[in-house]
């Protein structure tokens, strides 16, 4: 009986070595969300010990814009099994570039007509969020259900892919078919980061896309050291009538000054808060995980 306790406080002492307690983490973001009026879902892998944390992690919360990181992946496994070249010619119509949507490449090109390269609909899509150019890309996928088989297929099953990003400016209700649980885009972003999902040449292309976006800086972004690397992915929708905001997301990977690095995924939803108090409580968890971590 003597040798089993020994070797129970030993093997006590070994996961807590090997997985560091967050637990003052924990509570310092439970502080944080629960002075809001607002429902947050949070994910943490710490990627050099697969530390992990969760909020609220194994909840639905409506994905926005960030699915477009998902469907980027779809499009680059594509590439890699040689389907489709990054740099062949894609015909983009006017009927394409639809209006009331956030779209760069529409405020670039109104009257269409023109041919880009996935390549260059990717930056739209990612870096800058368009949503006519996402839209491009998953009918050039076959449509959301293929970019849905193919997430499932890497064991990634807690996401929804539904609705196109037209569908879900018709009505309210459709952007609740484009869901995640924050654990499980975590895990996506984790699997990508390791290397998992694509060649080391995409993984690369794709890893450059999501820093070099200028949507959300105030949100994980917001309150951490200047020049701290982040490659991430926003998402966003509306108020309704009612004042409720359903999404007001970030999601990805900071950098730490060590060169650690922390998987980060913040959902806000079913806020009565304003937009910048929103983007204010991705910036404050982002905060305490970058602290925590800093030690």
């Amino acid at each position: 009986m003597k040798n089993l306790f020994s070797f129970f406080l030993l093997s006590l002492l070994f996961i807590q070595n090997i997985f560091p307690q967050t637990d003052s983490l924990r509570r310092k973001i439970s502080e944080i969300i629960s002075s809001y009026d607002a429902v947050t879902g949070i994910a943490v892998i710490n990627l050099s010990t697969n530390d992990t944390l969760t909020i609220n992690g194994n909840e639905k919360f409506p994905m926005q814009s960030v699915y477009k990181f998902p469907l980027a992946l779809a499009v680059l496994n594509q590439v890699d099994n040689g389907k489709f070249s990054l740099d062949e010619k894609i015909l983009i119509k006017k009927s394409d570039l639809l209006e009331n949507t956030w779209s760069p490449l529409r405020d670039k090109y109104p009257r269409g007509n023109i041919y880009l390269t996935p390549d260059e609909l990717l930056t739209y899509t990612v870096s800058q969020s368009d949503n006519n150019a996402c839209d491009i890309l998953f009918r050039l996928m076959g449509g959301t259900g293929e970019v849905h088989k193919y997430i499932h297929s890497l064991g990634i099953k807690d996401i929804s892919i539904a609705a196109t990003e037209e569908e879900m400016h018709r009505d309210w209700d459709t952007q609740f078919t484009n869901w995640c649980k924050p654990y499980a885009m975590a895990l996506l972003f984790k699997n990508f980061r390791e290397g998992k999902i694509l060649s080391e040449k995409l993984n690369n292309y794709l890893w450059d896309k999501l820093v070099d976006t200028p949507t959300g800086l105030k949100r994980i972004k917001g309150l951490l050291p200047d020049g701290t690397i982040v490659a991430h992915k926003t998402g966003t929708f509306f108020t309704n009538e009612e004042g409720i905001t359903s999404a007001i997301n970030d999601a990805g990977i900071i950098i730490l000054r060590d060169g650690n690095e922390i998987v980060i995924v913040v959902f806000v939803s079913n806020s009565r808060e304003d937009f910048d108090t929103n983007e204010k409580i991705i910036a404050e968890v982002s905060k305490a995980v970058w602290d925590f971590y800093s030690k």
